[in-house]
């Protein structure tokens, strides 16, 4: 006997927003709304945490004004150079995991795309730089569940 495939086509919504601002400013202005938690440091905080509070106040303490952390960063800028490509470009992957939780439990493929990503593009001038997100709710609410799609939604407002 096989295992069971499933699959379930959907398409998400992109989101870009052109900023005037140059690309070091827009991502000090990023760094500066966002926690830095480096991935291992997190699972590590998770780890020890022996109850939904003690995770939760862990988790408070980690967090930036924009309610979320990092937890990590791809530079594509460093090796898209290598191929001709002469602009900064990096990928944050950031959440928070009291909104994860909203979402995961109801569906736990939710966790796919919980944490979300941010894309920080330069412009061909160097002068200007682009934000581009997919909407969460467009990724995570497939299908019928509406309990999942209402958490997908406030996450979408944050």
């Amino acid at each position: 006997m096989s295992p069971l495939t499933q699959t379930t086509q959907f398409s998400g919504v992109r989101i870009s927003y052109e900023s005037s601002l140059d690309f070091d400013h827009v991502l000090s202005n990023i760094r500066a709304e966002i926690g830095d938690l480096p991935i291992a440091r997190f699972n590590a905080l998770a780890a020890e945490a022996s109850t939904e509070e003690s995770f939760g106040r862990t988790v408070e303490t980690c967090l930036g004004p924009s309610g979320f952390m990092l937890f990590a960063t791809i530079d594509h800028g460093a090796w898209i150079s290598k191929f001709g490509i002469r602009r900064r470009v990096l990928r944050f992957i950031l959440g928070n995991p009291l909104i994860a939780i909203t979402m995961i439990r109801h569906d736990l493929s939710a966790g796919l795309f919980a944490p979300v990503e941010l894309l920080l593009t330069e412009s061909e001038g160097h002068q200007k730089c682009s934000v581009t997100y997919v909407l969460p709710s467009s990724l995570i609410a497939v299908g019928e569940n509406h309990e999942l799609l209402e958490a997908a939604k406030a996450l979408d407002a944050n």
